[in-house]
């Protein structure tokens, strides 16, 4: 039985508000809706999401689905990026190019990238524990659990193609088995 790595869908950029409180967007719900078919399965008890809004939205979209309550763990937070907030998006790409390129460096003042690799793998070593989960979070860390779970550096090729995508893996043989894939909308 697999475990899921869901990333939320597309969200509402507000730079007027803090990132964490961004929700989804119309697309972003259509394409959460979506998410069942692909990122949860029957053996499957348990929906845990990030404590962001956008997270958080996406997994009560799937729990609702298969008739879950989904629950959040802080430690699936996306990397601390609070100390320069929001970045318009080529200076956000080029910040996100340097994090995953120097990995034991802070770009620009954010969470190093070795560090957030640490804390998502404790975190979802400790929700795996007691059975297959559906982790709901975000790129950045789930590119950071792909390069571990496949043993490999760290690298931005192991980003997601889009938001709300999705990965399987064996958090038993901690492996990834597959790579991602884009949710389709319904």
């Amino acid at each position: 039985m697999p475990s899921f790595f869901l990333t939320h869908a597309e969200v509402v950029v507000d730079p007027a508000r803090p990132i964490e409180s961004w929700g989804l967007s119309t697309d972003g719900r259509a394409r959460a809706a979506g998410a069942a078919a692909v990122a949860w399965c029957p053996g499957v008890r348990r929906i845990v999401s990030s404590t962001e809004r956008k997270a958080i939205d996406t997994a009560a979209i799937v729990a609702e689905a298969v008739g879950l309550v989904p629950s959040t763990d802080a430690a699936l937070g996306e990397i601390d990026r609070s100390a320069t907030g929001y970045l318009p998006l080529d200076e956000f790409e080029g910040v996100v190019d340097a994090f995953f390129a120097t990995p034991g460096d802070s770009v620009r003042g954010w969470e190093r990238a070795v560090d957030a690799q640490a804390r998502i793998i404790a975190a979802v070593r400790a929700l795996t524990a007691d059975g297959d989960v559906t982790i709901v979070s975000h790129g950045a860390v789930g590119a950071l659990l792909l390069a571990d779970l496949r043993g490999v550096p760290i690298s931005r090729a192991l980003d997601q193609p889009g938001m709300g995508s999705v990965f399987t893996f064996d958090p038993q043989a901690w492996r990834a088995t597959s790579g991602w894939s884009r949710v389709r909308v319904p």
